[in-house]
């Protein structure tokens, strides 16, 4: 049980003092000295007791400080009140921690003395009402802005995604909060628009998170990551194929929002090409050599690590070859086509009313925005051509949020019978376990994800799902 000495008088005194007898939940004592009772709560509490003289006096305040108290609180309405208070308490009690709510601007040479400037307080609070302002703790932990709530607006890039899918690196989603209801995260819980996140980290990251959180639709390849990887293995991939990749890299960098593009070559060999890649090299494409380790997956995975890569951009033989490898870094994938990046007319989307397709729905609008394709959902619904299935009903309403139109094509005809000839089309897959399955295995399947080598010549980006 700790006893707490609080000198107050005045209006502010009052509210506080009624403040801690509706909120204390602990066995603390409490002794008040004030002018008047004027000061007091209409109701007081039974852990209160009250006492009436001026504590300006040292006579008079003395005898309290040879209590064994564990900390004074001084709120007053009189800067000199204040300070003579403070002296007074001074020269018997040199150790204990005071506490002044400061309105004059004091200054003191005390480690023990906390000074709560009351106008830094009130417009600190003032301004978390002001829009796209970051609301930070400040009574909690260090109060630095490591504990900041975040509004998650319709239009953001981080609606419709599930918590595992996003990089957490330096802070963590400790809560959310939807319609006045604590929601404890998990990694499959899917983020809605006008939810509330409680995320805590580093102060500097969260200001970056919540800047990307606030900012509208645009902003793929966040909240994956913000850059771009491209892996060149000069040894296993042929001329044509480096060449490709890296040309496609370079287009998908300058087309959408992202901040760096990383090209990592490996076992280099001496050519007009190897020096044309090295050309790239600048501000914002960064181009490097590995001389040494010979393994493309080691290589990505080391440079992948606690890095803010958010797409990898990969060929189609790297893709067979390594698909469970790239699957487990949970990075979304732009798996290169044959016919060339600036061919891409179209985005397609093809599902039997896949629940992870709607997860990763925001990401089918986003990247489609950025590159300025239209969008066509393939609903092959064979046993009910003309029903409205909830997949289509969520794309419809996510075309009226982010102003973007989309074509509904239902109907019993296989889709891939039209798009295996298509070579103007960028096909967006869940990258689920459905992918690891053998080609043999799902030839004969009519579920549209795991028939996705069927357009393999196609551009398609593989987007992890819920771990």
């Amino acid at each position: 049980m700790k006893k707490i000495l609080i000198i107050a008088d005045g209006i502010l005194a009052k509210h506080f003092l009624q403040r801690v007898m509706d909120t204390d939940a602990s066995d603390n004592l409490y002794e008040v000295i004030s002018y008047n009772d004027a000061t007091l709560p209409d109701k007081k509490a039974e852990n209160f007791s009250f006492f009436s003289f001026d504590p300006t006096s040292f006579e008079k305040l003395s005898p309290f400080l040879y209590r064994d108290y564990v900390q004074v609180m001084i709120v007053v309405a009189e800067k000199l009140d204040a300070t003579a208070s403070y002296e007074n308490i001074r020269k018997i009690k040199k150790d204990i921690q005071i506490m002044i709510m400061d309105k004059w601007n004091l200054e003191y040479d005390d480690t023990k003395l906390m000074l709560l400037k009351t106008k830094n307080i009130l417009s600190s609070r003032f301004a978390d009402y002001l829009p796209n302002v970051p609301v930070i703790a400040q009574n909690v932990g260090l109060g630095t802005g490591e504990i900041m709530e975040i509004r998650v607006p319709i239009g953001s890039s981080y609606v419709y995604r599930h918590i595992a899918s996003i990089q957490q690196n330096r802070w963590k989603i400790s809560a959310v909060y939807r319609a006045n209801k604590l929601i404890l995260p998990r990694p499959t819980l899917m983020i809605q628009p006008n939810d509330m996140l409680l995320a805590v980290g580093d102060p500097v990251v969260l200001q970056s998170v919540y800047r990307s959180i606030k900012r509208e639709i645009g902003q793929f390849p966040s909240p994956f990551g913000n850059s771009i990887y491209c892996l060149v293995d000069m040894k296993n991939m042929h001329i044509k194929t480096i060449e490709k990749i890296v040309d496609d890299a370079l287009l998908l960098h300058a087309k959408i929002n992202s901040i760096k593009l990383y090209i990592k070559i490996i076992n280099p060999t001496i050519c007009t090409t190897l020096d044309k890649i090295k050309g790239y090299d600048s501000k914002y494409i960064d181009v490097s050599i590995d001389y040494f380790k010979h393994s493309a997956i080691d290589v990505m995975r080391e440079d992948l690590h606690d890095s803010d890569v958010g797409l990898l951009v990969v060929s189609n033989d790297f893709f067979i070859k390594h698909t469970k490898s790239l699957f487990d870094i949970h990075i979304p994938v732009f798996k290169i086509g044959a016919w060339g990046f600036a061919n891409i007319k179209e985005s397609v989307v093809l599902s039997s009313d896949s629940e992870d397709i709607e997860r990763e729905s925001s990401v089918v609008f986003d990247l489609s925005s950025q590159l300025d394709l239209g969008i066509k959902l393939y609903n092959f619904n064979p046993n009910g051509l003309n029903e409205r299935n909830s997949l289509v009903e969520h794309f419809i309403n996510l075309s009226k949020l982010f102003g973007k139109e989309i074509d509904i094509i239902s109907e019993n005809k296989n889709p891939l019978l039209i798009l295996q000839n298509r070579n103007d089309i960028l096909q967006f897959v869940p990258f689920n376990k459905k992918i690891l399955s053998p080609n043999l295995l799902s030839i004969f399947s009519t579920d549209m994800e795991r028939l996705y080598f069927k357009l393999s010549n196609c551009y398609q980006l593989f987007i992890p799902t819920a771990l």
